[in-house]
């Protein structure tokens, strides 16, 4: 056979990369809706499936932007909550809660009346948030704090704080071994911490780990998806053995881990690279693919319902917008 030219393989490899990424991925578009607002940051972002409300942190703006999943288009906008980051629903409460790092304060909303029912100042900067539906606390991520703030959610008073020696990244409960997981990203740590108690229990490191920040916790499977954003990695963590099974790379600057648990479906949504779609396979990943949604695509959301991602995007257009997604059929 002949030879290729030398010069021409970069090129060959180019057009074969092109190629591959023109065909379809592991999801499709099938509604861009427009959100209203200025073009700027998106943070995280929590679903009611029951309710058919999706709640988005709007950042940049210092909003939360309520959408109706049901008949797709924006319910309000509640405004007043300065570089709002981590954002959580728990629906058995009726309650919403909103970190407001601009002013070191989570908010807690009704989500009958959408109405503020408290603000609690928490610390420097509260991103993530995890509830403990047994001691009824909130805990969350107060990230350049370098600790874990505990709200009690029935006073909607400061419990504690919960020292961590580092800068705090996600925090999630494990319904499972009734603990909360909190990412330690400047240590390269998973530290898992008693909610009864409010100590913690254990720490756990992550070699190969570069700010370790998303966080997602499957406790059927008892595993951790941890996405660390200095070296565009997902790590596979058995949480019973206290070890990682494997290792993945994923887009630049991975931050939102969804899972759907009735199709085993993790999205990975990254700040400037692609999402990374994966099957879960017993207590093992195996990749379906990348999926280009757009840029600034961080955040994702999954209703297990419907089965739809949800994407919350900085620039569809001349606007922010919402990019609904589902997956592609075999």
């Amino acid at each position: 056979m002949r030879k290729r030219p030398l010069f021409l393989l970069p090129l060959l490899l180019s057009l074969a990369c092109r190629s591959q990424a023109a065909g379809p991925g592991p999801l499709k578009t099938v509604a861009d809706i427009p959100l209203p607002g200025a073009s700027s940051r998106f943070d995280y972002a929590s679903l009611d499936s029951g309710a058919h409300r999706l709640y988005m942190n709007h950042m940049g703006a210092g909003e939360v932007v309520v959408f109706d999943t049901l008949n797709r288009k924006v319910e309000t906008v509640l405004k007043g909550f300065p570089t709002c980051t981590g954002i959580l629903v728990v629906p058995s409460r009726h309650e919403l809660y909103v970190s407001a790092a601009g002013e070191g304060a989570v908010a807690v909303l009704d989500t009958i009346t959408l109405k503020e029912l408290a603000r609690v100042k928490v610390g420097d900067f509260p991103d993530g948030i995890a509830f403990d539906p047994d001691d009824q606390r909130v805990f969350v991520s107060d990230e350049s704090g370098s600790q874990v703030a505990v709200i009690d959610a029935q006073t909607h008073q400061l419990l504690s704080h919960i020292p961590m020696g580092g800068e705090v990244g996600n925090t999630q409960y494990d319904p499972a071994s009734k603990r909360i997981y909190s990412n330690v990203q400047t240590l390269n740590q998973l530290v898992a911490i008693d909610p009864k108690t409010m100590k913690v229990l254990d720490r756990m490191s992550l070699p190969g780990a570069e700010e370790n920040h998303g966080l997602l916790i499957d406790s059927d499977h008892h595993l951790a998806f941890i996405a660390c954003e200095g070296n565009a990695v997902l790590l596979v963590v058995d949480l019973e053995q206290k070890k990682i099974t494997a290792s993945f790379p994923v887009g630049r600057g991975p931050d939102v881990l969804a899972f759907d648990p009735a199709a085993k479906r993790l999205v990975i949504a990254s700040e400037s690279g692609p999402a990374a779609i994966f099957r879960e396979e017993g207590s093992s990943l195996r990749r379906e693919g990348n999926q280009d949604v757009g840029r600034n695509a961080h955040i994702v959301a999954i209703d297990p319902a419907t089965h739809l991602a949800y994407f919350p995007l900085k620039r569809m257009g001349s606007h922010p917008g919402l990019r609904i997604m589902e997956p592609n059929q075999p």
